[in-house]
């Protein structure tokens, strides 16, 4: 319902051209923004539900002292793969994991995954490029998210959580606590935990404009031929280098296929492609500028560098199967 409306908004009531880029950006802002805000404030208020009768406490003892055998890893990544999210959509769920309690690692593996794969583009990728490329894409995703999470779970990076998120999961537990005690009923704990759901939305709402910002700015100006002509010829850097060129770009699986179909159709190969592809829906610029609420720039830089080499390695991966 929400796109409609959008289009309502800047193509009817402002007299904006869909064809123009000027009408196509601020017609995504609008919808991402809004879409996101609308997400973080009830993923917010849903986690907060869950911290209200299932403690935080528990929840991260369990995920970290029971053996798993690392299928935490793959279950959140698997999770990612079924939301129909992009790599921004995809930051309020992060928010809301991190403030439960989840492990970091695993919830990365949830990060990595959910832009990378979804079930609109695995369909368009079917009809694209056939089952085997299609399956290999889809698998790819998937154990990207989960070895991505498993190796960056290992390396404790909790220190560089932002403190307001640290500030957050204390609040949460410690409300968790209160209300265990008191056994406060669930009509008094709601405006609380709405109160904190909207406290959430209010405290990252500049980092989502200026990241949305940023990737209404570039939607729509997607330079295939310059594209192209540098990664159609067989050369050893052309992964690499379709992975620089993806990160500032922004969009996601499902909006970059027709993109990769034009890439594939003018030479460039088909793994080639797949890492473009991967690093534009899991690498951009508006994505860390929403992370940067929640993590510090350090954090964010151990987090782009793993998926990055991860992708480049696929990248070769896919050239040498497909």
């Amino acid at each position: 319902m929400l796109q409609p409306l959008v289009d309502y908004l800047t193509y009817s009531l402002v007299g904006l051209n869909a064809e123009t880029h000027l009408g196509a950006a601020i017609n995504f802002f609008i919808y991402d923004t809004i879409k996101i805000l609308i997400l973080l404030f009830l993923i917010s208020t849903l986690m907060g539900l869950v911290n209200a009768y299932f403690p935080i406490d528990r929840l991260r003892i369990y995920l970290t002292t029971k053996k798993m055998y690392g299928l935490q890893y793959f279950f959140a990544s698997l999770f990612g793969a079924i939301t129909p999210f992009c790599s921004c959509s995809s930051i309020p769920l992060f928010i809301g994991f991190v403030k439960g309690g989840i492990p970091l690692g695993v919830t990365f593996a949830f990060l990595i995954t959910s832009p990378l794969v979804n079930e609109v583009a695995v369909a368009m990728f079917l009809g694209l490029f056939g089952i085997k490329a299609t399956l290999i894409y889809a698998i790819s995703g998937i154990l990207l998210g989960t070895f991505g999470g498993f190796i960056l779970g290992k390396f404790k990076l909790d220190r560089y959580l932002s403190d307001w998120v640290k500030e957050i999961q204390a609040i949460s537990e410690q409300e968790s606590e209160e209300w265990e005690i008191d056994r406060t009923p669930f009509i008094d704990r709601l405006p609380t935990i709405i109160h904190d759901g909207w406290e959430i939305v209010r405290k990252v709402l500049v980092y989502v404009i200026i990241g949305i910002a940023i990737g209404a700015a570039m939607h729509g100006y997607v330079p295939e031929n310059f594209f192209t002509a540098y990664l159609s010829a067989d050369k050893w850097y052309a992964v690499p280098l379709a992975v620089i060129f993806a990160v500032p770009m922004y969009a996601n699986a499902a909006g970059i296929v027709p993109v990769i179909q034009v890439f594939v159709a003018k030479g460039v190969p088909l793994g080639t492609a797949i890492a473009f592809m991967m690093a534009v829906v899991g690498l951009s610029l508006p994505e860390a500028t929403l992370l940067k609420k929640v993590m510090k720039w350090k954090l964010i830089g151990i987090f782009f560098g793993t998926i990055t080499v991860f992708i480049i390695i696929l990248g070769y991966l896919f050239n040498l199967i497909l």
